[in-house]
């Protein structure tokens, strides 16, 4: 019978069993060796994760090795001049500041720790702490919004414009100025800049920037100097204006014209109309036919109106077209040009319309019999009578009489300087002051400006008169009616008259007050050559004058006048007796 050897006593039964068991026992002690380091690691991390990795820095400043709260502290301390303070910003040549709390910058010193510290099972992160790290970029928080508004505010001073090409013509030559490019902060990638250097960038921090083309090219400038500007400038134009030739210099040209640049860049030639027929009339000043206006004038003591007449005159319009057409011509350099008629600006049916057709006010104050004196109030009645003071314009005695000069006809005659009786051109002219002033007082127009006397002539209305110094003391008033007030003035019977014509308009009630607030004269030495004794002194005293205008029963002004006349002392001709 047979032997079975298939029993757990088999030495290869044996063997089995074995090898596996050890292999197990292996897997034991890797897991129990790993478990052992990742404790160790974990417990590493967890040890090194309120510290900042050694040799760690931001912005320069160290670190390293500093528990969060510390090393936040010595960021916030360390930083806080550099993230307050303004950052020097350039472009090119041009520098200037940026306001960092302007532009919404600010330093976050807890985000920064917080990035480099914390646990962190991230094998980088434990071999940083344990082998040391380098320089880290500070957390920022940015206001987009404000941080762009602060850059386009920088770039508003950093940016240097373009020079656009132009020619400049002056005194029969063209003179270019070649274009240069610009630059411009390139905003969109100046906000990004800012946004990561500004704490760590270098000083000063230079901007992205744009290339800005000009907008008149150095194309567009050779073009214009080529059919503009040389074609101008090579010889004269000739304007024919009805067979009448008036030639047009090199000089001429360029002294009315310029080349501008247009929408599009290019350079285009314009001519100055106005300086252009000025300057046709000045080569040749019989082209033009002055237009004349009608006229309201005195005639046999009465208002007459006098038609004016049309003029001829250059068409402005067709002279620029036929001369910017010439000046450029290389063939044809002969400008043909034509007189329009020209209206009178004041015609007939205006002056009708004016209603000067009777005496609004009228008159007169008596002077003494003094021939230099009544000189200049014939010479002013002259000069003042028919002057038309159209509705809402404003007469000036000064303007109506013009320069007060001997070639004028005016001479010399009494006058009272610093309350002394001396001699002066005009001398006399106050009582034409005083007289306009009472006519436009009773017509009721606006007085604008008058001045008193500052002494009492009889002669005068008391608190109602106005007296004349050139240029500073003027009497104005301004035609407040819908009607013209046309001036008429002369010498008779010992008295200086005034009339206004036109159409009566307002009512006026006036008073006067009784003297008040009387002062004493005193005597006065005067040792000048030209001293007029005065041997009749009198007191000086206060007047109020009021005047009421009325339209159609309704009041439309009220006013009143206060005047302090000074004494007139008693002077004497030579030096004050000594003490003795």
């Amino acid at each position: 019978m047979g032997t079975d050897t298939s029993t757990d006593d088999s030495l290869l039964v044996d063997f089995g069993e074995e090898r596996p068991r050890r292999r197990r026992r292996g897997w034991v002690i890797a897991v129990v060796v790993l478990v052992v380091l990742l404790g160790g690691y974990a417990a590493a991390a967890w040890y090194l994760g309120d510290r900042v990795p050694r040799g760690a820095t931001v912005a320069g400043v160290d670190i390293g090795g500093l528990t969060a709260q510390e090393a936040t502290e010595r960021l916030e301390e360390a930083l806080a001049e550099t993230a307050t303070e303004p950052v020097p910003v350039a472009l090119a040549d041009n520098e200037t500041t940026l306001d960092p709390a302007a532009a919404g910058l600010e330093l976050d010193a807890a985000a920064t720790v917080d990035r480099l510290s914390g646990l962190s099972f991230d094998p980088r992160s434990v071999f940083a702490h344990l082998f040391g790290t380098e320089d880290h970029e500070p957390v920022t928080r940015v206001d987009e919004e404000t941080l762009r508004a602060e850059v386009e505010r920088v770039a508003e001073t950093l940016d240097v414009a373009p020079v656009d090409g132009a020619i400049a013509l002056t005194d029969g030559e063209a003179e270019v100025t070649e274009p240069v490019a610009g630059t411009s902060v390139d905003v969109d990638s100046a906000v990004d800049v800012v946004a990561d250097s500004w704490i760590t960038g270098e000083r000063p921090l230079v901007l992205p920037d744009e290339e800005v083309t000009p907008a008149v090219t150095a194309d567009a400038v050779q073009t214009a100097m080529d059919e503009i500007a040389r074609p101008l400038t090579r010889s004269p134009v000739a304007v024919d204006i009805d067979g009448r030739l008036v030639e047009l210099t090199p000089a001429h040209l360029t002294a009315v014209t310029a080349l501008e640049p247009t929408d599009d860049g290019a350079l285009e030639l314009r001519l100055d109309g106005e300086a252009l027929v000025d300057l046709v009339l000045e080569l040749d000043p019989e082209v033009r036919t002055e237009a004349r206006d009608a006229r309201i004038v005195l005639e046999d003591g009465r208002p007459t109106i006098v038609p004016g007449a049309t003029g001829m005159d250059v068409d402005e319009e067709v002279l620029v077209e036929s001369v910017a057409a010439a000046a450029v011509s290389s063939t044809d350099r002969t400008a043909e040009a034509r007189l329009v008629e020209v209206a009178p600006e004041f015609t007939v049916a205006d002056a009708e319309a004016l209603g000067v057709t009777e005496v609004v006010s009228e008159f007169s104050t008596p002077f003494h019999n003094d021939a230099q004196r009544t000189r200049n109030l014939v010479v002013g009645a002259e000069k003042i009578s028919n002057t038309l003071v159209k509705p809402g314009e404003t007469f000036s005695l000064i303007d109506a009489l013009g320069p007060i000069t001997a070639e004028r006809g005016f001479v010399s005659s009494g006058v009272v300087v610093d309350g002394l009786e001396t001699s002066g051109m005009g001398g006399g002219l106050s009582q034409v002051s005083t007289t306009v002033f009472n006519a436009a007082f009773f017509a009721g127009m606006q007085l604008d400006q008058f001045q008193t006397h500052s002494h009492h002539y009889p002669r005068y209305p008391e608190g109602r008169e106005a007296t004349l110094f050139t240029p500073s003391v003027d009497m104005r008033w301004t035609n407040t009616t819908p009607y013209g007030a046309l001036v008429q003035a002369w010498v008779s019977g010992g008295r200086f008259h005034v009339r206004l014509w036109g159409t009566e308009h307002f009512d006026v009630t006036t008073s006067t007050s009784e003297r008040f607030n009387f002062t004493q004269p005193s005597t006065v030495y005067n040792s000048s050559s030209s001293c007029v004794p005065n041997n009749s002194p009198e007191r000086g005293f206060s007047v109020t004058v009021s005047r009421t205008v009325a339209l159609d029963g309704a009041e439309v002004d009220s006013n009143s006048w206060t005047t302090r006349y000074i004494p007139w002392d008693r002077v004497v001709c030579g030096s004050a007796p000594s003490g003795d």
